[in-house]
């Protein structure tokens, strides 16, 4: 270990994250230890799940925030396909809840899904560790390609399911649900900041598998901590009906078969691109018709909710550039003071823990006055961040010079810009699908939305591609020339978007919804959200 005088700006932001997460673990000890079912004014259930959920965010989001490195400088891919695989990895990991939410939903319940989801993770981070000697000639790559598809289906069984577990913990009428849920959202974005920071500074600055490594053991300590809780859950996530053990091992053969599929999907990122494609078109003409078999008011509100839902792959398609080609961008062209490029990840749950509550506030004091925008406005208002995050890079790193590295507070706007416009959608998307939607459909609604998204991260890789131009190697006016482009196609995106959004807000009906559609806007930890306030605003 180096002396403390000669610690570099990355070793004293490490330092302080090994405290701050100190200070979490001893707050977790403490609750643990006590012997009161509740810990300030909730169950002790839902800080178990907070930190299982801190630690497999901790584990997922380090990982992530070295990815793209280990892509082009271990396995020594382009910056072109490095960011396609990036982008299909992201995309797999939005379309397996679908399996793991429907399996947990009909069979297994949400706590043996999260066990064998989380039994998965472990799994797949502890193989990331094994590096072999690098190189797309050297067989230990069939072992990364495991270990992605074991992250990738582990994902799908714990991502949705531990957070309905949370609402699980509450009745439907308990005004500490949403309180629970800014609790339990705290912990994803602690669990993102600490684990980029940590994971990126080992992998960068000692080795790939001490990052990836601890990675793992951040996934397994989430593990300990879900099976030792179970008490504290008092039932919440079991079976809906009892399960034979011949079933039960069936559907674990399940999960098993799925990473294999996955194993061989991930390499073969076309093939990938056909699946989203057709299965699109597919689900987007369901969707349809189910919609054409309602009244005029339902029907409405659906054509709102393809409305919102056709712009993820825009807006995630710019947004996913974080730990791709900007992620890239930042480790060779921006001046970082020493501070490993990873370690930038963080920057984004950090705006968020600081900023959330804030847009939270905002929405209800523009509700009380009548002026809050709509769902589509917010989601206009997004689009065009987004594309300012893009044109403010641009044209700083232009200005102070191709030549010359980039400033580094330019990074710090352009995730600025990023996470308010995140704010202002993801959230606000979640409580629209869950408003709007028929109840029949509630669930292929949320799956639709998320399948876009899934969609999104996939066009970040294809983006991210092209930022490698032709010969697949990344140069900063090429990244740049790329962003400039999708930066004005978002800008006028997103004025389309403001300028259609009075359309738009009159399908969605609002002064008719009736109360029981609202049910579920609390278990997305966005009550307020969708842009409405149906006690003081009608919008």
């Amino acid at each position: 270990m180096k002396p403390m005088g000669l610690w570099a700006e990355g070793d004293w932001i490490a330092a302080i994250a090994v405290v701050v997460l100190g200070i979490f673990l001893a707050m977790g000890a403490k609750i643990a230890i006590q012997r009161e079912p509740e810990f300030a004014g909730h169950p002790k259930g839902l800080y178990m799940l907070f930190f299982a959920e801190m630690w497999e965010r901790f584990s997922y989001y380090g990982m992530r925030a070295i990815l793209i490195f280990y892509l082009t400088q271990h396995w020594l891919f382009s910056d072109s396909k490095s960011n396609l695989i990036y982008g299909a990895y992201t995309s797999l990991v939005y379309i397996t809840p679908v399996l793991g939410g429907y399996l947990a939903d009909r069979y297994l319940g949400q706590r043996k899904a999260v066990l064998f989801g989380g039994i998965l993770l472990a799994i797949g981070h502890s193989l990331m560790a094994v590096e072999g000697t690098g190189g797309q000639n050297d067989p230990t790559i069939n072992v990364f390609w495991a270990a992605l598809a074991f992250i990738i289906v582990g994902s799908g069984f714990l991502k949705a399911n531990i957070s309905v577990m949370v609402g699980q913990l509450y009745k439907l009428t308990d005004i500490r649900r949403d309180g629970a849920y800014t609790i339990f959202y705290m912990g994803i974005n602690v669990g993102a900041a600490l684990g980029t920071i940590l994971v990126a500074y080992l992998g960068q600055t000692i080795g790939w598998g001490w990052g990836f490594g601890l990675a793992g053991i951040g996934m397994l300590a989430g593990l300990v901590v879900f099976v030792l809780g179970k008490a504290a859950l008092n039932g919440a996530g079991e079976a809906p009906k009892l399960l034979g053990k011949s079933k039960e091992l069936t559907l674990y053969g399940i999960g098993f078969a799925a990473v294999a599929v996955i194993w061989g999907l991930v390499q073969y990122q076309d093939v990938i691109q056909g699946l989203l494609a057709f299965s699109g078109v597919a689900l987007l003409g369901y969707v349809l018709y189910e919609s054409f078999k309602l009244p005029k008011e339902p029907r409405e509100r659906m054509f709102a909710i393809l409305f919102l839902i056709s712009l993820n792959p825009i807006f995630w398609g710019l947004f996913e550039q974080a730990g791709g080609s900007m992620n890239l961008f930042t480790d060779r062209f921006v001046d970082r003071g020493g501070v490993p490029a990873g370690i930038f990840q963080s920057i984004n749950p950090i705006y968020i823990i600081l900023l959330a509550p804030l847009f939270a506030g905002l929405w209800q004091w523009l509700g009380r006055k009548g002026k809050e925008p709509s769902a589509p406005a917010k989601f206009g208002l997004a689009i065009i961040q987004m594309g300012f995050a893009n044109l403010v890079l641009v044209w700083g790193a232009e200005a102070f010079g191709i030549a010359a590295m980039t400033p580094v507070y330019l990074v710090f706007l352009y995730y600025l810009l990023a996470t308010t416009a995140e704010l202002c959608l993801s959230p606000v998307g979640l409580s629209a699908m869950n408003r709007l939607a028929p109840k029949f459909l509630a669930s292929l609604i949320m799956g639709a939305w998320f399948y876009m998204t899934a969609v999104g991260n996939f066009v970040a890789g294809k983006i991210g591609e092209a930022t490698g131009g032709h010969d697949g190697e990344m140069s900063k006016q090429g990244l740049l020339d790329v962003y400039e482009l999708f930066g004005w196609i978002a800008l006028g995106v997103g004025v389309a978007v403001l300028l259609v959004s009075p359309i738009v807000k009159k399908w969605m009906h609002l002064d008719t919804l009736e109360d029981e559609k609202l049910e579920g806007a609390a278990e997305m930890g966005e009550a307020q959200a969708a842009g409405t306030h149906p006690a003081t605003n009608r919008n």
